[in-house]
């Protein structure tokens, strides 16, 4: 798997754990090793440029995803291989929602993390059913992840 990450914000990351979680949410979901995927952090700046250019929304947000190719995830017989995509995180959002949740800016870039994977391999959370799902997915990704941490 190879996986890209690049801070382009004034915000240290702890890049080694979220490269760890990448990695384990891609091998959950089943996707091909020689599969790719960018993480980028951004400031609040360039990330309301982008939240207002691609979903015609105000001010920043704390996730976006940006699919390349149409993969989902792969079953017991075959993998899903490809170009995933990006996804861009706000270091200062997350850590805004971080202490309104009550957990470590940590954990809240892991679960963006996770979320933002999921959007690029089709999931979404528009509609109750879509919500659940995903949001189950993302649970139980987090929660292993976690647990396998030790």
């Amino acid at each position: 798997m190879t996986v890209e990450i690049r801070n382009e914000s004034a915000v240290k990351v702890d890049e080694k754990r979220v490269l760890e979680l990448a990695s384990f949410a891609l091998d959950a979901m089943r996707i091909h090793p020689d599969s790719e995927l960018e993480i980028l952090f951004y400031d609040e700046e360039p990330m309301t440029e982008l939240h207002i250019k691609f979903m015609d929304e105000p001010g920043p947000t704390d996730v976006l995803s940006f699919p390349m190719d149409e993969l989902h995830p792969g079953n017991e017989a075959e993998l899903s291989l490809g170009q995933l995509g990006s996804i861009v995180i706000c270091p200062s959002v997350a850590i805004a929602q971080a202490s309104a949740a009550g957990h470590e800016p940590i954990n809240e870039m892991l679960l963006l993390t996770t979320h933002g994977i999921l959007h690029l391999l089709g999931h979404d959370h528009a509609e109750p059913e879509e919500h659940r799902v995903m949001f189950g997915l993302q649970d139980d990704i987090l929660t292993k992840f976690y647990a396998q941490e030790g």
